[in-house]
Order: C-alpha cells, then sequence, then structure tokens
C-alpha cells in the first residue's frame, strides 16, 4: 500500500517513519526548502537532529508524485494551513483515498472543523481524525502511546490496522465532530495552564483550570452535535492534561511566556513552531458567540492574546464570576 504524508514537520515526518518501518510505501512531501533541503543533506529533520529518516521513505516536493496512487492522504500541515493545501492536492488525486487529518485545530474564516473544510475541499466523506495526547517526539521515539482515530467505523478499522504497532495503540471513535473539537480547543485551556504557570499561580489554579476548561469544551462540543461521552476519552480528558502540564507542549510553554509578560509575536518566535492555541481561540470565540455558549476561560484568554488584557487581571476575573453550582 502507498502512503502519502503531506508536511515533513515534527508529525508528519515521525508518522511517515513510523508507517515506512511498518512496510508501507510512503512518499513524504514538504513545502518549505530549507526543511526539505536539510533532509535530503542530512537524513535528520530539524527538528529531531537525532532520528534519521527511515530508507524507505521518498522525500520529495513534487504533490503529483507524492499523492499518486495513494490509499491513505495524511495532512500533517498548520490547521490555517489545511484548506490550501486540500486545494492543491485536488488536482492530483485519483482512486478514493482515505484522508487522514493530524493537525488540531479550528478554520479561523469559517470557523469549521478541519474534517469539513478538507471534505469541501476534496468532495469526499472519507476523513479520519486521529488525535489523542500524542507528542510528535516520543512516538518518534517509540514510547507507548494511545491515540484515536475517528471517523465512519469502515474507514477508521483501516486506519487503525494501519497505523497500530506495539508501541502505538489506536483506538476508533465514530465522534468525529467530538475527537476534533476535544484536541482542537485543549490547546487553549493549555495556554491558560501556561499562564497561570508563569504567573507564579500553583496547582491548585492549574488543577481549577483544566477542570473548567474540560467543561467549557463539552459544554461546546455537545452544542455543536457532539457526544458528551467522547470528551472523557483520548482526545478530550487525556489531551487537555498532557498540553496543559507537560513542560514539553509548545501551548503551555506559549502560555507560560505570555504569563511573564512577553508579548505575543516575541513568545510566538521563541516557541519557533505554530501554536494552534492562539488562532483556535479566535475561532471559538466566534463559535461560542454564535451559539450563545458559555466559556469564561476561552474568553478571557481571547482577550489576553487579542485585547491587550493583563494576565493578572482575567484571572481575578474568573475568580470573581457569579457564584454557581458546578
Amino acid at each position: 500500500m502507498k502512503i502519502a504524508v503531506f508536511g515533513a514537520g515534527a508529525w508528519g515526518f515521525t508518522l511517515a517513519n513510523h508507517l515506512s518501518k511498518k512496510g508501507y510505501e510512503v512518499n513524504l512531501w514538504e513545502f518549505k526548502k530549507e526543511q526539505y533541503t536539510h533532509i535530503k543533506r542530512t537524513g535528520y529533520p530539524l527538528h529531531f537532529p537525532y532520528i534519521k529518516i527511515h530508507k524507505n521513505i521518498s522525500l520529495t516536493q513534487n504533490m503529483k508524485e507524492a499523492v499518486k496512487g495513494a490509499k491513505i492522504i495524511l495532512l500533517c500541515v498548520p490547521a490555517q494551513a489545511t484548506r490550501q493545501a486540500a486545494k492543491n492536492i485536488a488536482a492530483y488525486v485519483t482512486g478514493n483515498p482515505i484522508f487522514v487529518i493530524v493537525s488540531k485545530g479550528i478554520e479561523i474564516k469559517s470557523g469549521k472543523l478541519l474534517s469539513a473544510v478538507v471534505g469541501e475541499e476534496l468532495n469526499t466523506k472519507r476523513v479520519v481524525a486521529l488525535s489523542g495526547p500524542s507528542f510528535a517526539r516520543e512516538v518518534a521515539e517509540g514510547l507507548p502511546t494511545a491515540v484515536v482515530a475517528a471517523g465512519k467505523a469502515a474507514h477508521t478499522v483501516q486506519v487503525q490496522k494501519i497505523f497500530s504497532s506495539q508501541t502505538l495503540r489506536v483506538y476508533t471513535n465514530t465522534d468525529l465532530r467530538g475527537v476534533e473539537i476535544g484536541g482542537a480547543v485543549k490547546n487553549v485551556i493549555a495556554i491558560a495552564c501556561g499562564i497561570s504557570y508563569g504567573l507564579g499561580l500553583g496547582d491548585n489554579t492549574s488543577a481549577a483550570i483544566v477542570t473548567r476548561g474540560l467543561a467549557e469544551i463539552t459544554r461546546l462540543g455537545v452544542k455543536l452535535g457532539a457526544k458528551r461521552s467522547t470528551f472523557p476519552g483520548l482526545s478530550g480528558l487525556g489531551d487537555i492534561l498532557m498540553t496543559s502540564f507537560s513542560l514539553k507542549s509548545r501551548n503551555r510553554s506559549f502560555g507560560e511566556l505570555i504569563g511573564r509578560g512577553i508579548p505575543l509575536r516575541e513568545a510566538i518566535k521563541k516557541i519557533g513552531m505554530t501554536v494552534e492555541g492562539v488562532t483556535t481561540a479566535a475561532a471559538v470565540i466566534r463559535l461560542a458567540e454564535k451559539h450563545k455558549i458559555d466559556m469564561p476561560i476561552t474568553s478571557e484568554i481571547y482577550k489576553i492574546l487579542f485585547k491587550n488584557k493583563r494576565s493578572a487581571s482575567a484571572i481575578s476575573t474568573l475568580m470573581n464570576r457569579h457564584a454557581k453550582s458546578e
């Protein structure tokens, strides 16, 4: 089976290696000349200078060549670049492949989940979201990881079989919308948790943020048609715990910089990679306002990032909200 992977960043490179080691024929496409040239020259990606590209991977910048004959197409580009990537790929797709989305986010212009974006541009319903608590580096190192493949059962079972290994356990879930919402919005809560640490607040504060943040994610998901039972799972509770508490998390690390008073653009520059929670915060606030959903933590994060509200003031606002039952 031939598999095409679009994006040779941390996740794209890791999953291409993972699948190639399992014996699949993998074409890895990369847009950025610097990344492509570096891998071609050294055999290692910029992100993981100690993990060599598998010998059976074909690295290319030719999109037509990458997608030709692929039965599985992985989209590992940033969330806001997903629509353009799908448009570009559409001209070359043959057959009826399954599209697997690895990115976690919501399109800011339309407020649509990435599965809807891909479905529109590629005129397909064969879309699966691969999500859950997983750092690319740990998967690359072969550390035990569990994720969830969400979509139609017939498609997720195929993805489960292809991706599963002794170190990567893949569950299936038919609640595509819920899994995508959990995977996207947890980044906003992770930023909030990072801000609390940047302010020097304690574990009590971060635990409260994560718990009430999960409640916000669940309210949004249920309102948009997701199943409540999805959110205590891997792409809900699991993902929010990992992303909020781990020092490896770019969203939590970004939040910590913001909490210390570092300006938005400078904080993003220091992280050096896409911080999906920033654009997701803006997209989620639009959805919350449109559907009249109470999301106080997300609202305060949006104000900190885009309205110049002081982090300490946002914490005070949250703590002094009207008393209510849990």
